[in-house]
């Protein structure tokens, strides 16, 4: 315990609650989203039990990834057909491909959802679920968001500790902010398009990560990840331009209101 209060320790735990937090914004996204699906009585509970569940799990995730962690290099199938297919598939690599796969889905879907001309009657959040069918799906895609910054904190420092006390300050931090979240996309339904469109920015991300690290090679060429740099990028630019087309829609609404007034 003692190491956990040297000056490299309390860094890289600041590092770390940092890495989480900003990390950890799609996550939450995902949550909030995911929470509509079930009852609206008891959307609130089904964050706060889901986030708490995921938290516990991602702990336990930490220990396993911190034993296991000299045989994740490791690949267990490595495909070679030439000029169509290759690669070095490893434990890490199948969980960004699938979760990245599955996050896409997702995004995709509920864009399609949400342009369905029968959706514009539905009430939030369209399909309804039962509600231990969400909180698994957030506990599930929790961890599906996480591994990615496990792994990062991993390479940051080996301290259990910090390790631990970064993922729990993280979990009470979604927990505050979820249904804050939440309330802010349902009174503002369109930024709930934008979220979707950056959950699928993330999925392209994640499968990209996934590719690179098991040196993925399509019809010849090799899969290349999306630089974090690209990434922040391309999500600011998904901001401005839905902050601009607001103002311009409500600029034009405003406009089209005093011709009718005028006429």
């Amino acid at each position: 315990m003692g190491e956990l209060f040297t000056v490299e320790s309390l860094v890289n735990l600041a590092v770390l609650i940092f890495l989480q937090a900003v990390l950890g914004f799609d996550n939450l996204l995902y949550i909030s989203i995911e929470s509509k699906r079930a009852p609206e009585a008891d959307r609130s509970r089904v964050r706060r039990v889901g986030i708490v569940l995921a938290m516990v799990l991602r702990i336990a995730l930490l220990g396993v990834i911190l034993v296991l962690l000299d045989t994740l290099d490791a690949p267990f199938f490595q495909p070679r057909f030439e000029g169509i297919l290759e690669g070095d598939i490893n434990f890490a690599t199948v969980v960004f491909l699938l979760g990245g796969a599955f996050v896409v889905y997702t995004a995709v879907k509920e864009i399609r959802h949400m342009l369905a001309i029968d959706a514009l009657d539905a009430g939030d959040g369209g399909e309804p679920r039962s509600t231990t069918r969400v909180i698994a799906m957030i506990v599930l895609m929790n961890l599906v968001f996480s591994f990615d910054s496990i792994l990062s904190a991993v390479a940051i420092t080996r301290v259990t500790a910090v390790l631990v006390i970064a993922i729990v300050t993280s979990g009470v931090m979604m927990m505050v902010l979820a249904d804050r979240v939440a309330d802010f996309l349902h009174r503002n339904k369109k930024y709930e398009v934008l979220g979707l469109f950056i959950l699928l920015i993330v999925g392209v991300v994640l499968l990209g990560e996934g590719g690179h690290e098991s040196h993925l090679r399509l019809f010849g060429y090799a899969v290349e990840p999306m630089s974090k740099a690209t990434f922040y990028f391309s999500i600011a630019v998904l901001v401005i331009v839905d902050v601009l087309q607001s103002g311009y829609q409500k600029k034009l609404a405003s406009q089209r209101a005093r011709e009718a007034s005028a006429g």
